[in-house]
């Protein structure tokens, strides 16, 4: 397929909250080329979850109209770059390059001239989809529960990869050219292990210090060791923290709730309605859909919504807020690729023209996502729910509790496997919360905060 030379200037995307994916739409065009180059050498037949996934939609014309339309609308609105590549532009190249995806790892670029960061392909499915999905054919392309279900087994597939020994080979100590201005950066090169630490440094909130230029001395690894112990991608991505280096605030103090993840807050919202149209481009919370209807839901009705957005370089565990009796917990199937349809495009003055961000309040009622109730010691507390987001590849939300355990507050709880993506805390009506955000306001352009640190005080 030959792809025109389009001279318009790139359009920045103003946010990517997180840092999944690059800030200018050059990168992630820079890599699709590589990633088409590559397709072409090697003509891969579909995987079997990807097989079926392209008979499923060849078969039923409303959705594969739908597919066509979404590639096509994206094309015509989506930014052009210097490079001269375009948006994906078809369902069938999508799915050409999904199948490579199959046996790739996440990448990050780094300019060659500056050596400084040039973005990081944290989501490579979402990178092809970044602008599809934001289009309305692709916002009714999504919303089908068939084409979650097997989108879903697609995931699944992909994750052997990642948590297979194969995943590794990005974890080297010495970057490789990927174009003649950028290379990969090697995840285990001084350069991104210093990066990494720079982020755990950054984090607000009480703890510990570590010594800034050590990976070694931050995160469980096995120093001197071949990818330093990692076992596979995923086993470096869920990397934990040493013994002490994110100690739990008030430890004895139930007045206080910790920090569930490295997180940046978003926002809190109080008197919380027990349904509303969260698809709206206001969306508001809805706790019956967000809680998947659990007959528990309704003591929230009128409570509190903290939620918070993860970066791509930290932490991705949960750990307790609260010391308590786990209650309930399960994970919830909903949509991998579904945003916001009053957002993005449909949003020309907007800073998101493709959506994922400002669709963040949107995804905690559609979203897979995990639902953690605690019943907590403090009485002034009750009744809490954490309830962990996925958002596109991110969307294994791993439960490590079960209903009748006892957790103290900074326990583990569960983990998102393939990165990270946005949470909730929820609480009762009653419940009064001083929230602490360390001199920062909540929104897109907050940092992280330090998990298990001081997050709210009960009044």
């Amino acid at each position: 397929m030959e792809h025109a030379v389009h001279a318009a200037k790139p359009q920045l995307v103003k946010s990517r909250a997180g840092g999944w994916l690059p800030r200018d739409p050059a990168h992630t065009a820079a890599w699709i080329a590589r990633l088409r180059d590559a397709a072409k050498g090697q003509d891969l037949a579909d995987v079997p979850p990807i097989a079926d996934f392209r008979a499923m939609v060849e078969s039923d014309q409303t959705l594969y109209n739908l597919a066509q339309a979404m590639f096509a609308q994206a094309y015509q609105l989506a930014p052009t770059t210097p490079l001269g590549q375009p948006s994906v532009e078809t369902f069938d190249e999508f799915l050409t390059l999904l199948n490579l995806i199959m046996t790739t790892a996440p990448e990050a670029y780094q300019d060659i001239a500056s050596q400084q960061p040039a973005g990081l392909i944290g989501f490579p499915i979402n990178a092809l989809l970044d602008w599809p999905m934001a289009t309305e054919p692709g916002y009714t392309f999504f919303s089908n529960a068939v084409v979650n279900q097997l989108f879903k087994r697609i995931l699944a597939y992909w994750s052997q990869f990642l948590t297979s020994p194969a995943s590794r080979y990005v974890l080297t100590e010495q970057p490789y050219p990927v174009s003649p201005t950028t290379e990969a950066v090697a995840w285990l090169s001084m350069a991104a292990q210093q990066e990494m630490v720079q982020v755990a440094m950054s984090a607000l909130g009480d703890g510990a210090n570590p010594t800034p230029d050590r990976f070694q001395s931050i995160f469980n690894c096995i120093p001197g060791a071949q990818y330093l112990g990692f076992s596979s991608w995923d086993d470096f991505f869920t990397r934990t923290f040493r013994t002490g280096v994110r100690p739990v605030s008030a430890p004895g103090d139930d007045s206080v709730i910790a920090n569930a993840c490295e997180s940046a807050p978003l926002q809190v919202v109080n008197n919380v309605s027990a349904s509303a149209q969260f698809w709206i481009k206001g969306q508001p919370y809805s706790l019956g859909d967000i809680l998947a209807f659990d007959d528990l839901a309704p003591q929230f009705t009128g409570g509190t919504i903290y939620q918070a957005f993860l970066s791509a370089l930290s932490y991705h565990r949960w750990h307790s807020p609260v010391s308590g009796t786990v209650v309930k917990a399960y994970v919830v199937g909903g949509s991998y690729y579904l945003e916001n349809l009053y957002e993005g495009f449909a949003n020309p003055g907007g800073a998101d023209p493709s959506a994922p961000n400002d669709s963040q309040p949107f995804l905690t009622a559609v979203a897979t996502r995990g639902v953690i109730f605690i019943q907590a010691d403090n009485p002034a507390i009750g009744l809490m729910a954490v309830i962990p987001v996925g958002m596109a590849e991110v969307s294994s939300c791993e439960i490590t509790v079960k209903p009748g355990d006892r957790v103290t507050k900074g326990d583990q709880i569960g983990m998102f496997h393939f990165g990270g993506s946005t949470h909730c805390l929820v609480f009762r009506p009653g419940v009064n919360l001083d929230f602490h955000f360390y001199g920062q306001t909540p929104g897109l352009d907050a940092i992280n905060m330090r998990v298990n640190t001081a997050l709210a005080t009960v009044l």
